[in-house]
């Protein structure tokens, strides 16, 4: 087989390359061309069509019903073949310069050009008129109350208008044909400079000894490129390896919700994600710009004691048992947990993780605990005295025993009211995804929670207004939803007083949530309480609380349940009295 010499084939394929170049200049341009002449042509068409409808406007043609007298203005446009036709904005033709029965030509509004003019404001179109059987190349626009379209018989004229100029082809072809000559010169020189590279490719891929004065003698280009591929291979490899693991690493370090930095001995870093420079900077009274201000920082003092402990030279560990640290820092209402290691070579790894909501947990779980406590003490403390004082008094008269029973099964009601309500608002902020989720129709819910509390609302002389509709539906839980309003509702029945007003509205909707307003024209609530009222066992009026038997609850299952619906709640009192709340439920 006889093998290329290097020029040649160099040669051949940079003649491929510009002939696949030139072929895609070719083509570009002469779309461009194509392009051009037919917006030349559409901008024709367009003055044409504007200086019909400026026609029909200043000289009131339609008014008038003088819309023949268009033919005095196509007499004078300079351009031949010209039709003029006017469309309604309903697609009926209500005049055709080349069709003298316009009116019975059939509706034109779902023809390609009037269709793009709906949508573009204007629109063109080449086909065959099935009026006239003749092809043209049609220009329509929208105005405010009717389509002007003007059209031009596609005729070879035009055909040949359309096409692009090919002189530039000719050009392009002879630069190139230049070019080629210039390549097929200058590939014997760089063919002449590159196979004496040969030999001094075999002998660095050796690892031979290469003299400064050593000549080259020509051969292929085939042994030279795959030597330095070669060369090239095994020192690309062995950085893309390290490169790969270095990748793989900071994406793991990026992925956690931990901030990690890896320092060297001298307390350089060589390694960090964002998430360290991150928290280091909520930590800090100051703004920190590089990782290494972590030991010139006050709240890391305990870190820096530690290092400077560990890093003395001389000190030697056990491999099994390492330095390490684990404290926490509090910020504000931030709480991190700061852990750092020594390793063997004297480098270590500051890791801080943000451990505000677990922190923020426990120590509302224990809140919780204690206020469910202090709650349980209040009805279990009524409902022993009243058995006590049956016990030590029986036998009581019959009247006694029930009142005696009735007070305690209210307060047992209460207190099975407490305990139901603290496992739904656990349930919601524990295990929210138990709850099924359907579409659910709010107004169903809302009629049942006013049917619910009608007879309570008509002792008490309150009005009721919804003005939620049939296709207000979210994907939500019906049950989630039902003790929203019925909280809402209770509230206002048992705190706002007599005679008061309730309504609910949406009052906004957009393409992922509605917006919600409940309110009614009570009492209110004190400013200084508003911050606070959605906070477990929070109440603004102890002893009213008490007396209407409220959890305390009520608000915070109903934010909860907001929040599990991808939604949010705020509260304000109204100018002209009352409460309001205003709250957003997600629509998907």
């Amino acid at each position: 087989m006889i093998r290329k010499s290097f020029r040649g084939e160099i040669f051949f394929y940079f003649i491929i390359v510009f002939i696949l170049f030139t072929v895609a200049i070719l083509i570009f341009q002469y779309q461009r061309e194509k392009k051009y002449r037919t917006a030349q042509l559409e901008n024709t068409l367009d003055n044409i069509t504007e200086t019909t409808y400026r026609y029909l406007e200043q000289n009131s043609l339609i008014e008038k019903n003088e819309i023949g007298r268009i033919s005095e203005l196509k007499r004078i446009i300079p351009q031949p073949n010209i039709r003029i036709t006017l469309i309604d904005k309903n697609g009926d033709v209500f005049y055709d310069s080349s069709v003298a029965d316009y009116n019975l030509m059939e509706n034109h509004l779902h023809r390609p050009e009037i269709q793009k003019a709906i949508q573009n404001k204007k629109g063109s179109n080449v086909r065959t008129s099935e009026t006239t059987s003749q092809e043209y190349y049609y220009y329509a626009k929208s105005y405010p109350d009717f389509f002007v379209r003007t059209a031009v018989v596609y005729n070879v004229q035009i055909q040949n208008f359309l096409k692009a100029e090919r002189a530039f082809i000719f050009f392009i072809v002879s630069v190139f044909g230049v070019i080629g000559l210039i390549l097929f010169l200058v590939t014997g020189k760089l063919a002449d400079a590159i196979t004496k590279l040969k030999d001094f490719a075999l002998k660095a891929g050796k690892n031979e000894l290469v003299e400064p004065d050593t000549s080259f003698p020509e051969n292929e280009l085939g042994i030279i490129g795959g030597q330095i591929i070669r060369i090239y291979h095994k020192l690309k490899n062995a950085k893309d390896e390290l490169s790969n693991e270095r990748e793989k690493l900071l994406n793991h370090l990026n992925a956690l919700n931990e901030g990690i930095a890896f320092f060297s001995p001298d307390e350089e870093k060589t390694l960090s994600n964002r998430h360290f420079i991150q928290y280091i900077n909520i930590i800090s009274s100051e703004t920190i710009y590089t990782n290494e201000e972590i030991f010139e920082m006050a709240e890391f003092k305990k870190l820096n004691k530690f290092l400077r402990k560990n890093l003395k030279n001389g000190k030697n560990f056990n491999p099994d048992r390492l330095p390490q640290l684990e404290y926490v820092i509090s910020k504000g209402e931030k709480y991190f947990k700061i852990q750092s290691i020594v390793f063997l070579d004297k480098s270590f790894e500051v890791m801080i993780t943000d451990i505000t909501r677990l922190e923020k947990r426990r120590r509302m779980k224990q809140q919780l605990t204690s206020n469910i406590a202090h709650e349980l003490k209040t009805p279990l403390a009524s409902i022993k005295g009243y058995l006590e004082t049956m016990l030590n008094n029986w036998p009581l008269a019959g009247e006694k025993q029930k009142y005696f029973m009735e007070k305690a099964y209210m307060q047992a009601d209460r207190l099975t009211d407490l305990i139901n309500d603290v496992s739904l608002l656990n349930n919601i902020e524990d295990a929210g995804e138990l709850f099924k989720f359907k579409p659910t129709g709010l107004k169903e819910i809302i009629d049942e929670v006013h049917e619910n509390f009608a007879d309570r609302m008509h002792s008490r002389n309150i009005s009721f207004q919804s003005e939620v509709s049939e296709d207000t539906v979210i994907q939500g839980n019906d049950s989630l939803l039902f003790s929203v309003f019925q909280n809402f509702v209770e509230n206002s029945i048992n705190y706002g007083g007599e005679g008061i007003s309730i309504h609910i509205q949406v009052y906004h909707e957009d393409d992922k949530y509605y917006y919600f307003s409940y309110s009614d024209t009570g009492a209110g609530i004190p400013e200084e309480h508003l911050p606070r009222i959605f906070e477990r066992f929070y109440r603004a009026d102890h002893g009213r609380t008490r007396e209407t038997g409220g959890t305390g609850l009520g608000l915070a299952i109903v934010k909860n349940a907001i929040q599990l619906h991808k939604g949010e709640i705020s509260v304000r009192n109204n100018p002209n009295g009352g409460i309001e709340f205003l709250f957003s439920l997600a629509k998907q």
